[in-house]
């Protein structure tokens, strides 16, 4: 059956969002009295939503008695300044033009919060994406398959018609419970080696190459 629609993972696969969730993070942090954390712990902590986020970066996580307020506090300061430092990935734009231009359907899911997923759609993915599911209480996040699958009600495709694309072992989880195949890109939150214990076995080092993967 010929390939459709691409599903694509938002965060560390369009976007470069980690200064800005990591100077959420810390700012959090720091207000509750808490030790901040490095950029590259951020980086590690990210893919499971930014309750899993804030919940490895707080000490003894959920089960500190200032987890609740250090959370409301990440998502106030995130909801103003999700955007000072994220910015679109080298080439990332040109992919989804391309795409779009050979006919594929385009869905962003992501457990990002469904307002932060339309404010950035708004900016950066509204002429190319058709569809961008964000985290939402009627939704599990992923990696269960609940956002894909609305994604591809949405777009009015099977999954046989599909394809995945993110940059995390959530994404290849993602994926196989969504019974896509998957392309991991190399750009993002993860390296190839760490993909690969995760049992990645399609790669994408540039934008360009997941259109070439796709329109071969």
């Amino acid at each position: 059956m010929r390939l459709k629609a691409i599903v694509f993972d938002l965060d560390g696969t369009l976007l470069n969002t980690l200064e800005d969730l990591a100077d959420a993070t810390n700012w959090a942090l720091h207000k509750n009295g808490m030790p901040e954390r490095a950029l590259e712990e951020v980086r590690s902590f990210v893919g499971n939503g930014v309750r899993k986020l804030i919940a490895r970066a707080v000490p003894n996580g959920e089960e500190n008695p200032q987890f609740e307020q250090t959370f409301d506090d990440f998502k106030r300061y995130y909801v103003v300044h999700c955007q000072d430092k994220t910015c679109l990935y080298d080439g990332v734009a040109e992919m989804l033009q391309a795409l779009k231009k050979r006919g594929f359907l385009l869905a962003i899911v992501s457990n990002k919060l469904q307002a932060g997923v339309d404010e950035l759609y708004e900016r950066y993915f509204k002429d190319t994406v058709a569809v961008a599911i964000g985290e939402r209480p009627e939704l599990q996040r992923k990696p269960a398959p609940d956002m894909v699958e609305l994604a591809l009600r949405e777009l009015g495709v099977t999954k046989d018609e599909a394809v995945y694309v993110g940059d995390s072992d959530v994404d290849l989880q993602t994926a196989r419970n969504s019974g896509l195949p998957c392309i991991s890109v190399l750009w993002g939150f993860r390296d190839r080696k760490f993909l690969e214990a995760h049992a990645a076995e399609t790669f994408a080092a540039t934008p360009q190459d997941v259109v070439n993967l796709l329109t071969y």
